[in-house]
């Protein structure tokens, strides 16, 4: 009596069906994720700024935000001031750039006063 090993042809089709299915399913999630991770940190640069800036113009004489700096450029978003910076004013703003252009949350900005604004069309980005 002869003993068969391996698989069939068509249980290799249906693995790899199965597997296709489970990666087109799993995808979008999973690039969703690594988005939101991506804004996460862009967050958290505006943020640092925001106390970054409030230590300078509270150590500066006369209070000024005039020489905060811009946090480094990332590979997912790009940091600006829309507007010029003033003694008592100031307003940063993250754009997303890359892949994470696909982001629904689009630019997010902060202002001296803690107001957070985007630009896309998700809600709940802040």
């Amino acid at each position: 009596m002869m003993k068969n090993f391996g698989f069939t042809l068509i249980e290799l089709l249906i693995v790899i069906v199965i597997m296709t299915v489970l990666v087109v399913l799993a995808l979008p999630s999973y690039q969703d994720s690594i988005r939101k991770t991506r804004r996460a940190d862009a967050q958290a640069d505006l943020i640092e700024f925001a106390g970054s800036a409030e230590r300078i113009y509270t150590q500066s004489n006369p209070n000024s935000y005039v020489t905060a700096a811009l946090p480094a450029d990332t590979d997912f978003y790009t940091y600006t001031f829309p507007a010029t910076v003033t003694a008592t004013t100031y307003t940063i703003r993250a754009t997303p750039t890359a892949r994470q252009d696909e982001d629904g949350c689009g630019t997010m900005t902060l202002t001296q006063t803690g107001q957070r604004t985007y630009t896309g069309s998700l809600t709940g980005c802040w």
